[in-house]
């Protein structure tokens, strides 16, 4: 068995590029701030002949969060189109959907029988839960808290261990995370005495914008504070309307730094156009005119992402295919990989 167990294994020819994965979690609906901090550089990245990038619908770790069928599968659907309408790449970086991989909820198994309950416990979500709770008054600190909340980042650590991504970007919120799935990695090449895992890195980059919403806050559904990607020109008219701003007049010059109009306009535009803008508000531009010209602006660079994501939403066949396809050539990375985890840890086949 020692010798199956550390027999060299010839990997397939992604193995050998640089390996970036990012997870889309699928209980909303993509807004602006999703495409600028996080769509746009992944897709950009999905053209990059030198990186095997994978990106996949986070659909198990949405049922931690979500216990409404009807919005994880919508969310799914509407995820899956909005990033084929925005030009990923997807034969060169594999797209699927986590519940398609059935190995990586083995392999989540087999990494949490060698994870420290102490590791979890010192998870950022679980600790907020807790004290949420003993805030509230709960005799019971775990009141509410399930173990798909609780085991998560196992889950998580499966998602990119079963690739062995060398790079995940995340949100500074995130890092805590990949730092759990290095430490899971390395007691599991420990235990079973092998190189099964590289030690993945977590990518933070500090350059990429950050949008706030309609109330100057960070966009984020939870604020309810969004501008959905792909809604109607009327719509977005009216979304870009209600944009706060300050109470400078017409003619009064005003400051484009912090200003949640300008800061969406420029996460779009080109340098050039920003900094007419920019000369724009020290004139003392209005604010309807701010709106008018920044709903024209973000309204002409959607125009044709849109009719894309309308068209692949009235076919979800075709997503179907997109993503069984992607799921195939997961599966192809991740079946003789898991066989020889199950040779590792002693559950391999007798002949």
């Amino acid at each position: 068995m020692d010798g199956i167990c550390h027999r060299p294994v010839t990997q397939p020819d992604s193995m050998t590029k640089t390996r970036v994965l990012t997870g889309i979690t699928t209980t909303g609906t993509p807004h602006l701030g999703n495409y600028v901090g996080a769509i746009k550089p992944a897709i950009a990245a999905s053209q990059d002949p030198s990186v095997q990038s994978y990106y996949f619908l986070a659909d198990l770790h949405a049922l931690i969060k979500c216990q409404d069928p009807g919005r994880v599968q919508e969310s799914r659907l509407e995820i899956a189109a909005t990033w084929l309408a925005l030009g990923l790449d997807t034969d060169n970086a594999i797209f699927y959907r986590q519940s398609d991989v059935p190995e990586i909820t083995e392999l989540t198994w087999m990494l949490s029988c060698v994870c420290a309950k102490g590791l979890m416990n010192r998870a950022h979500a679980y600790k907020a839960a807790v004290a949420e709770n003993e805030a509230a008054g709960n005799q019971d600190p775990d009141k509410g808290i399930t173990m798909g909340l609780f085991g998560y980042p196992v889950l998580m650590a499966a998602d990119i261990l079963m690739f062995n991504a060398h790079k995940v970007p995340v949100g500074r919120d995130q890092i805590q995370h990949i730092e759990m799935a290095r430490d899971i990695a390395g007691r599991f090449n420990h235990l079973f005495k092998g190189d099964y895992f590289s030690l993945p890195e977590a990518v933070v980059d500090d350059r990429v914008a950050v949008l706030g919403g309609l109330d100057g806050r960070k966009m984020s559904k939870s604020y309810n504070n969004t501008i959905p990607l792909f809604v109607s020109e009327k719509k977005l008219l009216k979304l870009v309307r209600k944009i706060k701003t300050n109470s400078l007049e017409p003619g009064e010059p005003k400051e484009p730094e912090g200003c949640t109009l300008f800061q969406i306009y420029s996460a779009f535009a080109t340098v050039e156009e920003s900094a007419a803008l920019r000369r724009e508000y020290q004139n003392g531009i209005g604010w309807g005119e701010a709106k008018t010209r920044v709903f024209e602006y973000l309204n002409e660079q959607l125009r044709e992402p849109r009719e894309r994501y309308q068209a692949l939403m009235e076919d979800p066949g075709h997503i179907e295919q997109v993503l069984l396809k992607g799921a195939e050539r997961a599966r192809a990375e991740a079946v003789p990989f898991l066989d020889r985890l199950r040779q590792a840890v002693g559950l391999g086949r007798f002949v």
